[in-house]
């Protein structure tokens, strides 16, 4: 009897360890897909990004590489210089942004269609434009993420253009410099969802790549 609690006592003690470090973060080792924390996945033993979400949190996001978004140079629209950019900030569970506010419709600010399907969307529509570096060249195209305003109220939007942070000042962009690379670029509906006021202009809020139950929601009551 006393060789089997014996037993019993170091096995849990093998165990016990492991069941401590069950939340990794980036790089870090693991065995099964609960290991990771947030959003990322368990690739060859190490936690990584989930290709599948198309999270960004290891790597810097938007394809930086590394911690770091550095300018890619400048563009001169209207007499002004504005930074470009390939990179946008690290995607978190609750990633820092500026919302604006663009028409998606035929005429509207953006001018051309939107990237992703080539298509107009009314402002009824809950659909936004990612800055470049988390547009990520298309990858996140059909994606829904979730949005957060500081007044404390939360809406979901489909991702279906970029909000180019290399380019602009050209019929293509209506005339438009280039993007912050921290833009959550929405459309009315958006704005309305959040309970703010188009005529702000610009609002910090946080998003995050919308979880099944948030992607239903939209699908299922909207």
């Amino acid at each position: 009897m006393y060789s089997i609690i014996t037993l019993l006592i170091i096995s849990l003690l093998v165990l016990l360890p492991h069941h401590l470090e069950a939340i990794s973060s980036c790089n870090e080792s693991c065995r099964t897909l609960n290991d990771c924390e947030g959003q990322l996945i368990c690739i060859k033993g190490k936690c990584d990004d989930d290709p599948d979400i198309g999270t960004k949190i290891c790597d810097g996001g938007g394809g930086s590489g590394g911690g770091s978004c550095k300018s890619s140079g400048t563009l001169i629209c209207k007499g002004k210089s504005f930074l470009k950019f390939k990179c946008s900030p690290p995607i978190t569970s609750s990633t820092p942004a500026k919302l604006t506010n663009n028409d998606f419709s035929e005429g509207g600010d953006g001018g051309a269609p939107s990237q992703c399907d080539e298509r107009f969307h009314s402002n009824t529509e809950r659909v936004v434009a990612l800055s470049t570096g988390w547009y990520n060249d298309g990858s996140r195209c059909g994606k829904i993420i979730k949005i957060t305003a500081k007044n404390g109220r939360s809406t979901t939007a489909k991702v279906v253009d970029q909000c180019d942070s290399q380019n602009g000042c050209d019929a293509e962009h209506a005339g438009q410099p280039p993007c912050k690379n921290d833009i959550v670029d929405g459309s009315n509906a958006v704005w309305s969802a959040l309970g703010l006021d188009t005529d702000l202009g610009v609002v910090d809020v946080t998003w995050s790549m919308a979880s099944n139950d948030d992607v239903y929601a939209l699908k299922h009551y909207t």
